[in-house]
């Protein structure tokens, strides 16, 4: 018996410690609102250290809202994506200096042909150290547009998810007549800032 609690005792203080579990990802998200998603989902997919994007509706009056719904303009929702990324990848800073670049956010209601309060530009914040980063981020960008930003910033309600055909919309239509005109001429501008 003594033997057997020498024998653990030792394994315990000599041995290395293994695991078989593998090292976990810390993940955060940023929600965004820069026009149609589709455009800012296709963007935001080549980042570097960006996990995921799902399209969706923010920002609105009514539970569950569909896409038509969003059409009316009348639930205040904006089109919108979160953002699900590595902070040791790419920065909350980052990922918002990029924000600018993809969409105009000097546009009130409307990004190119897209006209609503739907299509507006907006930031929904998660926190309050997301909502310094949007601000600082906002008065930064201000030197590089001769117009006003008119980016909203506010805080996050629900995220609701897009319907399912809404995901991964680029991709899997790239010929699509909105995606050879629309959101390719935003995602060459993200391959651009990228330096791809």
């Amino acid at each position: 018996m003594k033997l057997t609690a020498l024998i653990a005792l030792f394994c315990a203080l000599f041995l290395p410690m293994t695991s078989s579990a593998a090292p976990v990802t810390k993940t955060e998200t940023l929600v965004l609102g820069g026009g149609c998603f589709w455009c800012t989902e296709g963007a935001y997919q080549l980042v570097p250290g960006v996990k995921s994007v799902v399209s969706g509706y923010s920002g609105g009056t009514i539970k569950n809202p569909s896409y038509k719904q969003i059409c009316t303009g009348t639930t205040g929702h904006a089109e919108v994506i979160r953002i699900e990324y590595d902070p040791a990848e790419v920065t909350l800073e980052r990922l918002l200096q990029l924000f600018w670049v993809v969409h105009d956010p000097t546009t009130l209601n409307a990004q190119g042909n897209d006209h609503g309060t739907q299509y507006r530009s907006v930031i929904f914040y998660a926190n309050d150290a997301q909502k310094a980063a949007a601000e600082k981020a906002k008065e930064a960008a201000q030197a590089k547009f001769s117009d006003p930003i008119v980016t909203e910033i506010s805080p996050l309600g629900v995220f609701y998810e897009a319907e399912e055909y809404h995901q991964d919309y680029f991709r899997k239509n790239p010929n699509e007549g909105y995606c050879r005109y629309v959101v390719k001429s935003k995602v060459d501008k993200m391959k651009k800032a990228l330096g791809q």
